[in-house]
């Protein structure tokens, strides 16, 4: 069985232990997908993101799902890309395992996660994707506990270029 799987879809929809938020640092809502899991899951969830105080970039911190299908949050504040030359690369890595750290600590099973700092990050797609994948097989190795880890992505150039990332890795997770 492969346990990491790409589809397309809403991550605001989707019935698991944890989705992740790609958050900005001070977890208190933006934009796109950031945006919509906040206004998905009710005011709750910003109150509670308040408690946290921020979160380092590649770095991640767990709240309740509140109104959302999925049981718990897990938020990660990606990279900024200004071209490759400030770390950018193994933040982003960071960010996966940081977050299925936190899944695996906090007892989730299926994590899904949206396509982090793609957006208005400006993190090159290619690049990025290849980074999600490495990092996610890397982790599902040291956490047997994770049964099932998708991509959830907003549309389908996106959809394809995890889908390509994931058959060129030849991981099965």
């Amino acid at each position: 069985m492969n346990r990491i799987e790409i589809i397309q879809g809403d991550i605001t929809k989707q019935a698991v232990d944890a989705i992740v938020n790609a958050a900005n640092c001070s977890l208190l809502g933006g934009g796109g997908v950031d945006g919509a899991i906040h206004r998905a899951a009710g005011p709750e969830l910003l109150a509670e993101c308040r408690t946290l105080h921020g979160c380092e970039t590649g770095k991640a911190k767990i709240t309740g799902g509140y109104l959302l299908p999925a049981k718990h949050v897990i938020h990660t504040p990606g990279p900024v890309w200004h071209g490759g030359g400030y770390g950018e690369e193994e933040l982003l890595r960071s960010c996966y395992v940081s977050c299925l750290e936190l899944a695996a600590e906090n007892g989730c099973r299926t994590v899904d996660f949206p396509s982090i700092s793609t957006g208005i990050y400006r993190f090159p797609l290619e690049k990025a994707s290849r980074i999600a994948i490495a990092a996610i097989a890397e982790e599902l190795k040291k956490h047997p506990e994770l049964e099932r880890v998708r991509m959830v992505c907003f549309d389908e150039r996106t959809k394809a270029c995890y889908d390509r990332a994931l058959a060129e890795s030849g991981a099965q997770g």
